[in-house]
């Protein structure tokens, strides 16, 4: 298949109950799909990331605007009767809901599955949260610094004889809602066959302790944690991270063909006559000593030499880059990978558009993040066929918290 014959998820209408980064990353997935991501916020604040900053382009978000395209906005306040019962309405004529509060916050707003599912036994629900569902845990909040920490991975992370150190980005929310997005296309397949939705538990703990894999497979087999090691593999060397002369630069001599190449390509046939280096477990045994010898020879050159040169002989090497310099990257830039939108406040913004590719195609152009409240009356005319006085008459029943029409004028 390719975009032109149609995104793939075309037709399939998504309810997003989420905020912050792992519910509204799932659902940006879904939309890049294709999908009709309607998001509901609270009327007047709206996802609390919009307030997440600096920078504010425009007084927007920049936090927001990164996890929010191709979805639409509704300000409906679940508080309320009236708003709670067009959320109903809504997900009656919905695929999908995918919500991130703690558990039990659905059941208490009188949104639960039980609820939903009566209105549309068709429903997909997906219910993300820090610790999933059930266990003595699952009352607690989940952040993903705070995950981080408990699935493990920050302790493996950060040199040896250093602090515990998280991830770059929110690798916890962000995964969970790759998760999340890959259960409900599961479950909407299962529907195609049974006819029936389902309720989907991703839990963001479960989501970083899948990422342990052979650090998991090491405990399991020995009893002992792994402990942090910088950026050294702990079954490979050398295959880890090197001090060029203008910044940084990974290498990853990940066997013996590779290693017999990577020291003639250095001109140094002593390292591999060396016994210490002779094999790969040899080299792990060895690393500090392979190490000190091979840190003068990259320290000599700058990054962009040792890519060319390594990566001319076919052995894995890369710059360590800035952000900039990714989202700058011609490789990026060319593939289609770098996107822009015009925002009506925030102006014309750049971002990193999905990763998937059909037919060889990048994907189409985003439809940028929403004004807070931009699309609610759309939306209710277009998924219930409501008229504007029966939007009204919603109104007045306190189901926006302000004038739909209010709303959106202050937000442009």
């Amino acid at each position: 298949m390719s975009w032109s014959d149609g995104s793939p998820l075309q037709g399939v209408r998504v309810l997003d109950l989420c905020r912050v980064v792992s519910g509204p990353f799932a659902t940006m997935q879904l939309g890049d799909l294709g999908a009709d991501v309607v998001k509901i916020e609270e009327p007047g604040r709206g996802d609390e990331s919009r307030r997440y900053g600096p920078p504010f382009p425009g007084g927007e978000s920049a936090y927001f605007l990164s996890v929010n395209r191709n979805k639409r906005s509704c300000a409906i306040d679940l508080k309320t009767v009236a708003g709670r019962d067009l959320v109903i309405r809504l997900a009656a004529v919905a695929d999908v809901v995918v919500e991130n509060f703690r558990p039990g916050t659905l059941e208490r707003l009188g949104l639960g599955f039980d609820i939903l599912s009566r209105a549309n036994d068709r429903l997909v629900l997906c219910a993300i949260s820090g610790f999933g569902r059930t266990g003595p845990d699952a009352g607690r909040p989940g952040y993903d610094l705070i995950v981080q920490g408990e699935s493990g991975i920050m302790d493996i992370t950060g040199e040896p004889e250093g602090s515990p150190m998280k991830t770059g980005t929110s690798i916890a929310d962000l995964v969970t809602g790759l998760y999340a997005a890959q259960a409900v296309l599961a479950a909407l397949r299962q529907r195609d066959r049974t006819g029936k939705g389902g309720r989907i538990d991703v839990a963001m703990l479960d989501a970083m302790a899948s990422l342990l894999t052979f650090n998991a497979g090491i405990y399991f087999a020995t009893g002992e944690s792994p402990r942090r090691r910088g950026n050294a593999h702990p079954t490979i060397s050398p295959y880890e991270t090197f001090e060029a002369a203008d910044g940084w630069v990974n290498v990853g001599v990940a066997n013996d063909k590779f290693w017999a190449l990577f020291c003639g390509t250095l001109g140094r046939p002593d390292l591999l006559a060396d016994p210490r280096f002779a094999l790969a477990p040899d080299r792990v045994a060895n690393r500090l000593a392979l190490k000190t010898l091979l840190r003068p020879i990259f320290r000599a050159q700058p990054r962009r030499h040792w890519a060319r040169l390594l990566g001319a002989a076919g052995i894995p090497c890369g710059e360590i880059r800035t952000v900039g310099e990714v989202c700058e990257a011609p490789q990026l830039v060319i593939r289609g990978a770098v996107r822009g939108y015009a925002h009506p406040l925030a102006g014309h913004q750049r971002h990193i558009a999905s990763a998937l590719r059909f037919g060889d195609q990048a994907p189409p152009d985003a439809r940028r993040p929403p004004l807070l409240a931009e699309h609610t009356a759309e939306v209710l005319a277009q998924w219930l066929g409501l008229t504007e006085v029966e939007i009204g008459a919603h109104q007045r029943d306190g189901a926006f918290g302000q004038s739909v029409d209010t709303a959106a004028m202050e937000h442009g």
